[in-house]
């Protein structure tokens, strides 16, 4: 799958554009502040209908102005074709559109345009919080699982209302409504903790392959998925927990608590690790979840690589290159602020490629 041609117009600081991209390499090269990222951030957006580093939609749209737009062309391997449209005003509610038609719910549209993007904030899977790498998994497991998606939102939806009665104290009293929110959030929990178990189980191996190859170093690598539901039948768990959630005002126990462990020579790599290791061990996951994709999707996912090759040592950067310029690998998006650096990373990839210039949130082809 490639996207043939972007439009955009007051996407962030990127004014407007229309381009036709390369099927298999397309460079943006700027200084930082000019929309580099926010033009891989586009692509982003018409896979996911949200941004990658904002989920608020209305900073999204370019100060001053009242309407954001934005369109991609798709071509599949089967020669089929796709036109995604989203359009944002301000104060209003967002449309998204697959060939004209306008889609009811958003949900319907994550796993079309299956995309992997690698950045700098990526770091926070290290550094940051549970939820964070409990977003990692919904957001991978969701592009080729569908029922995935329909259980997370049906789970947070019932976490919710147990939340409500929680705190309005019909927690105790209303034993019957109390009953019914426990048992979806039961059967989608049990159901998402098993997905979640079997993606990291798959997950892991080629995700040590990754990593072996690009840091060239015996250094031991895991994961360890950490849950509540491992430990108890949920749906007791939930009944017996009642009192107690009654006191906290909220729900302690489910899989919106679980936590996958990432581990560096068996210690969190969060403690240990280096710049380099950091930046080696998401890399590594990113392209372990490309694999993924691709194994049950059957689709070569897009992958966007938004200026990745800083701080990192020539010997890893050339093994990401040569990883990537591989046939297991589609359409690549890369930001780059040093030209020189991109040419010499071009000169290692025997494939077309593409650079554009990124200045003042104007995007300008260049002649290679």
């Amino acid at each position: 799958m490639v996207l043939s041609e972007l439009s955009i117009i007051n996407y962030k600081n990127l004014i407007q554009a229309d381009l036709v991209l390369s099927p298999k390499m397309n460079c943006f090269v700027g200084d930082n502040g000019m929309g580099k990222t926010n033009l891989l951030d586009a692509v982003y957006y018409l896979s996911f209908c949200r941004s990658y580093t904002n989920p608020v939609d209305s900073q999204i749209i370019r100060h001053g102005e009242e309407v954001c737009m934005l369109q991609g062309r798709y071509v599949f391997e089967d020669a089929s074709r796709e036109e995604i449209y989203c359009a944002m005003r301000r104060r209003q509610k967002k449309r998204f559109k697959r060939n004209r038609k306008e889609y009811e719910r958003l949900s319907d549209h994550i796993g079309l345009i299956p995309l992997v993007m690698i950045s700098p904030a990526d770091n926070e899977l290290i550094t940051g919080g549970s939820e964070v790498r409990r977003r990692f998994m919904d957001m991978a497991v969701s592009q080729f699982d569908r029922e995935y998606l329909r259980a997370l939102l049906g789970y947070n939806k019932a976490l919710l209302q147990r939340n409500v009665l929680l705190k309005g104290g019909e927690a105790l009293s209303d034993a019957t409504l109390m009953d019914l929110w426990e048992e979806q959030m039961a059967a989608a929990g049990t159901f998402i903790h098993r997905k979640r178990r079997e993606f990291v189980e798959e997950l892991t191996p080629i995700f040590n392959q990754f990593y072996a190859g690009i840091s060239r170093s015996g250094e031991r690598v895991s994961f360890g998925y950490v849950s509540q539901l491992s430990e108890a039948d949920f749906r007791e768990r939930l009944r017996n927990d009642r009192q107690r959630d009654f006191l906290l005002g909220h729900t302690s126990a489910g899989i919106h608590r679980d936590e996958l462990e990432m581990l560096l020579d068996d210690y969190p790599v969060k403690r240990v690790g280096s710049q380099g290791q950091n930046k080696t061990f998401f890399v590594s996951l990113k392209l372990a979840q490309f694999r993924f994709l691709l194994k049950t999707g059957g689709v070569k996912p897009l992958l966007l690589l938004d200026d990745i090759f800083d701080r990192l040592d020539a010997g890893r950067v050339g093994e990401i290159v040569k990883l990537v310029s591989g046939p297991e690998f589609g359409q690549i998006f890369i930001s780059d602020t040093n030209r020189g650096s991109l040419d010499g990373i071009l000169a290692r990839i025997d494939s077309r490629a593409q650079i554009f210039s990124v200045a003042n949130g104007v995007i300008n082809p260049v002649k290679v």
